[in-house]
């Protein structure tokens, strides 16, 4: 008899949700994805098969994935983790929690890929929240290799470290954020540069497409190869000392989005999926603009593959 494949079941099948069902269908496992949408759930076979080829992992080489409309269309005798990838809301986040609670086993490892509520905020109504924790992955979830494994003030310690085992295997790098706090680690260092090119963009020094060209071509291109400390270590901190001293207090360090930001969020213009944002879009452009971003992102995890295997050391 062959070995049974480890389960996982996915909550919400959306960008981050379908991604996540790709990865752990690329490491064998076998996925239910739990989403009321009939048109995620159809359109969930060829996500699924798109991803793995972006892999390079054949079907007869991946697990099976699945989808359902309710919690209550699964085995849960046989579930191994559930992973929560549904809307930002944490009122919704609990109460979803507090149904899972009651269907999985009291030994089944729950886990929010939440990008900003804390973790012990999402299971305070939890009976056995030292099984609950955070495994939060970055978009798009199957390509980037980045995974912040969080636990909350109840979480066991063994999870933890039992998650970061899980997600190296999978080809992921992990990394423990050892405070819950909002935001964690690399969505606060990515919202301190998102303000900061927001805010040169009101005051009119630079444009949107120079922004990104600063970034990809700049200093985002190093970090392929090193991060900011490393890349210090090397220009030397006495220098960065001194520039940090001049540029900090010019820095911007406002607590809101920037007013024309917020308006054409509240004008719904948010960017591909409403076909507007800063840049006007088709629905042929986006998916162009799409393809070829994850095509580099593809390229890139190449690029760095020995380096991922370091980590799995």
């Amino acid at each position: 008899m062959s070995e049974r494949k480890s389960k996982i079941i996915v909550i919400g099948g959306g960008t981050m949700g379908g991604d996540i069902a790709v990865t752990f269908a690329a490491g064998g496992w076998d996925v239910r994805v739990v989403s009321p949408s009939q048109k995620t759930r159809d359109a969930l076979p060829s996500r699924i098969g798109a991803g793995l080829k972006r892999l390079s992992v054949s079907a007869g080489e991946a697990g099976n994935v699945s989808a359902c409309s309710r919690l209550e269309d699964i085995d849960w005798k046989q579930v191994d983790l559930v992973i929560e990838a549904v809307t930002e809301d944490l009122n919704l986040k609990q109460k979803l929690f507090m149904q899972i609670e009651s269907l999985a086993g009291p030994n089944v490892p729950l886990a929010s890929n939440t990008s900003n509520f804390q973790i012990s905020e999402i299971c305070k109504t939890l009976k056995h929240r030292a099984r609950f924790l955070g495994i939060h992955f970055f978009m798009p979830a199957h390509l980037v290799p980045l995974v912040e494994i969080i636990g909350g003030n109840d979480t066991d310690p063994g999870l933890v470290k039992s998650m970061c085992v899980l997600m190296k295997k999978l080809g992921k790098a992990p990394i423990v954020v050892k405070k819950d706090i909002p935001g964690f680690v690399g969505n606060r260092i990515q919202h301190a540069m998102m303000r900061e090119a927001l805010y040169l963009m009101e005051e009119g020094a630079v444009s949107a497409e120079d922004v990104d060209i600063a970034v990809r071509f700049g200093f985002g291109f190093r970090f392929l190869a090193c991060g900011p400390i490393l890349q210090k270590e090397m220009s030397g901190w006495d220098t960065n000392c001194r520039a940090g001293n001049a540029i900090y207090p010019h820095l911007h360090n406002e607590a809101t989005f920037p007013v024309s930001m917020k308006e054409m969020v509240d004008q719904g213009n948010v960017g591909m999926k409403t076909l507007r944002g800063v840049w006007e879009w088709t629905e042929e452009s986006a998916a162009k603009e799409k393809a070829r971003i994850e095509q580099i992102l593809q390229i890139g995890l190449e690029i760095i593959h020995n380096d991922l295997k370091k980590i799995d050391g």
